[in-house]
């Protein structure tokens, strides 16, 4: 059964903070906006690796794909 966007943006909250969380999708493909003081000081690709840690085997098994915009808190406020 495929992931509803709600159940990725579950799995997304539930290990990692966020201020702000949006997920878009289709079962397969998902856009992901997420919001985090957990970025503060990472580069992208680290941001990306703490959304993939937070989804672990499911970004294998359930989600096909994911594209994500990931922002701190402020650079969320000056967008």
């Amino acid at each position: 059964m495929l992931p509803t966007p709600e159940q990725v943006k579950n799995y997304i909250a539930a290990a990692l903070p966020c201020e702000h969380l949006e997920v878009e999708g289709d079962g397969q493909h998902f856009f992901a906006t997420i919001v985090s003081p957990n970025f503060e000081g990472k580069r992208l690709i680290q941001r990306h690796q703490l959304v993939y840690a937070a989804l672990g085997d499911r970004m294998r098994e359930e989600i096909h794909a994911l594209s994500m915009k990931t922002l701190t808190p402020a650079e969320w406020q000056s967008a």
